[in-house]
């Protein structure tokens, strides 16, 4: 199983926000996708999760099409998007919000067993379930944003800066979370960051856009050792 980009463009009227990259990610491997404000990393990733269209190339996750894919049809093949601070509904509970991201799945008490082992994972939501999500801090909505994406029982998970706004402790505990969620329940993830470092050191591999196109691509180490890399993107 894997992930195979292809000559993928994305259009932003005349602005190319993607132009032509391609790669490819291998099941169960969690990929951090880094570059400055601008690079085409979040165009990249709504286009692979039915948000934006693209201009042309092609993007198959298991031999299945993504690109110009309905989002609610890319959930039922194993395909989940949690957006930037758009993947909760603050009027309903904790609970509620986890049930709706079971919404596609047949067997429910197969789906309890999910959302305990999620629980499990992310102690501080059980203890909320009865609160609404509007309630809750910043770092426990990304939370609740995550376990609700998990809810569908996804094979690739899309994650668009899960760090965005949060205090320093909170995105490691919840970075050290996805490596953890990666590994346990044979996910693969692409994780857009700006958060360069911390997302390259919970990564197996990186991708480094700019200006729409790939800057450098490799193992997320190599990436770290990088001295061009490490100038431009990671502060050092």
């Amino acid at each position: 199983m894997s992930l195979e980009v292809r000559e993928v463009s994305v259009h932003h009227g005349p602005i190319r926000a993607i132009n032509k990259i391609s790669f490819d990610v291998q099941a169960g491997e969690l990929v951090a996708m880094i570059g400055s404000n601008g690079a085409g990393k979040t165009s990249l990733l709504r286009a692979l999760s039915g948000l934006n269209r693209s201009a042309e190339g092609s993007a198959r996750w298991n031999g299945f099409e993504l690109l110009h894919t309905k989002p609610e049809i890319l959930v039922r093949h194993g395909v989940s998007h949690v957006s930037e601070g758009k993947s909760v509904i603050p009027e309903l509970t904790v609970e509620d919000n986890l049930n709706l991201g079971a919404l596609w799945r047949r067997d429910q008490s197969q789906a309890h067993r999910t959302r305990q082992s999620l629980l499990d994972h992310f102690p501080r939501l059980a203890e909320r379930m009865k609160q609404s999500a509007d309630t809750l801090s910043g770092g426990e909505r990304q939370m609740l944003a995550i376990c609700r994406a998990m809810m569908s029982q996804p094979e690739l998970l899309l994650l668009d800066e899960p760090s965005l706004g949060l205090a320093p402790l909170i995105v490691a505990q919840i970075f050290e979370t996805i490596r953890d969620l990666t590994t346990t329940m044979g996910l693969t993830v692409i994780l857009v960051e700006q958060n360069a470092m911390s997302a390259l050191k919970v990564a197996d591999q990186g991708i480094v856009l700019n200006l729409g196109s790939i800057a450098a691509i490799g193992s997320a180490q190599s990436l770290i050792a990088d001295p061009k890399v490490r100038a431009a993107y990671l502060g050092y």
